[in-house]
């Protein structure tokens, strides 16, 4: 064999080597691309599992910082029907350092205050003003003197000497609330009903929410509310009875000369959790329309947030209180408790010296006053075609929503058909 032969042999050789060899490098390198690849793709979805697993409706980050006693935890908790789960934890100060309350009760008629949903003749929302008081005098509810100054009275610390007096509660900066609102919410088998002064849920402001006020017609006196709809319990700390970052929208809707001036006006926002751990959103979605199949308790599943995570969630409507009706979810054992000496949830310390109590109830129209009694005109009648007593069908009806109370709840209550009740029962006042 010539020698040109054997080094074309040789090269043909090696050129085949290396190709193979190129191939080999190739083929691996696929291959470790491809696992590792495989190996990421684990990763992410593990990863997406753990925060999958991690997610829940409520993000403690958007609570107001300022609320705060300290920052929210994670603990475990128990739900009325007996689920162990998980709650947020929350601590909030008596009021936020960064909300200013009030004007609650006019000092005298020429003054303007806050609000109030009077349920009576003429029922409505109204600023507490001279036209307002004046109205309700002349229905026998007389809350100023003859020089037109206001009888106001913080009823937690004095009682009232008066028979109606405009309540404006003082403040105890010493309270701390605790509240718990479930990480992953529960739908109940049945809704419940939001009576007078129904725990409804935590604002972001880190303010607490609860249902309608009392009723002048039931005590006697008005628990003024400031525009935000928001006044101070007796025990101490400020709280909303209505949905404070959309009150401005049910303010146009009714025809009433008030601005929240301690919350931002937004229809679309989420303005907290209830304590079923579902959000509460104002009267829009959060592409601006219009909410529509609302079920009873004014919520319903769509998209929420700028997520757009589906889930369950509450609306406010355009009229006052513009809060949800009641609760679909499962609410957690304990999840509400002050230090306060008075008022809802209080639990003082050991060694406290009362200096607080509950508001006196009673109270009534003064003598030859149209409506007559602490019941709402009509009731005593009810009761008796009824044939129960007037405190058992006031009772009945607080529990099963107060104003807007579920009459078969009552009517089942109180061992007498739906038919019976609603024929009984005075007719709802109109707006």
């Amino acid at each position: 064999m010539s020698l040109t032969k054997v080094t074309q042999t040789v090269a043909s050789s090696i050129n085949a080597k290396k190709a193979k060899l190129a191939l080999c490098i190739l083929s691996s390198a696929v291959l470790l691309s491809a696992c590792g690849e495989h190996a990421q793709n684990d990763n992410t979805a593990a990863t997406s599992q753990e925060k999958t697993a991690k997610n829940t409706l409520i993000n403690t980050d958007d609570f107001n910082i300022k609320a705060m006693v300290k920052l929210p935890q994670t603990v475990g908790c128990t739900l009325e029907n007996g689920l162990q789960t998980q709650c947020a934890q929350v601590v909030l100060k008596y009021q936020p350092d960064n909300i200013e309350v009030g004007p609650f009760c006019p000092e005298t008629l020429d003054d303007v205050g806050g609000i109030w949903d009077w349920d009576g003749t003429d029922a409505g929302l109204y600023r507490l003003d001279n036209a307002f008081l004046t109205m309700l005098n002349e229905q026998g509810y007389t809350f100023y003197d003859e020089d037109g100054n206001v009888h106001i009275v913080d009823n937690a610390t004095i009682r009232p000497t008066v028979d109606h007096a405009c309540i404006n509660v003082s403040v105890d900066k010493s309270v701390e609330i605790t509240a718990l609102l479930p990480l992953h919410p529960v739908m109940s088998e049945q809704s419940t009903a939001l009576g007078t002064v129904s725990k409804v849920g935590i604002a972001l402001a880190g303010v607490p929410i609860f249902s309608d006020a009392p009723s002048v017609q039931h005590t006697g006196h008005l628990p003024a509310l400031d525009t935000c709809a928001g006044h101070i319990d007796p025990g101490g700390w400020y709280h909303y009875h209505g949905t404070a970052s959309d009150i401005d929208s049910v303010y146009k809707h009714e025809h009433v000369n008030a601005n929240c001036n301690n919350l931002t006006q937004k229809p679309s926002a989420l303005f907290g959790y209830a304590f079923d751990g579902y959000p509460i959103y104002g009267s829009q979605e959060i592409d601006g329309t219009t909410p529509a199949e609302l079920d009873s308790c004014n919520g319903h599943i769509g998209p929420t947030g700028e997520s757009e995570t589906v889930t369950y969630h509450y609306h406010a409507s355009n009229t006052f209180p513009n809060l949800p009706k009641c609760l679909k979810g499962v609410v957690a054992q304990n999840n509400f408790t002050t230090t306060a000496q008075a008022g809802v949830g209080a639990k003082p310390p050991e060694g406290t010296k009362i200096t607080r109590h509950e508001p006196p109830g009673g109270g009534s129209p003064k003598a030859g006053g149209p409506n007559g009694g602490m019941s709402p005109p009509g009731f005593a009648e009810a009761a008796k075609k009824l044939g129960v007593s007037e405190k058992a069908l006031m009772q009945a009806m607080q529990n099963a929503g107060g104003p807007n109370a579920d009459l078969t709840i009552v009517a089942r209550t109180l061992n007498v058909t739906p038919a019976q009740l609603k024929t009984a029962l005075p007719e709802k006042p109109k707006r």
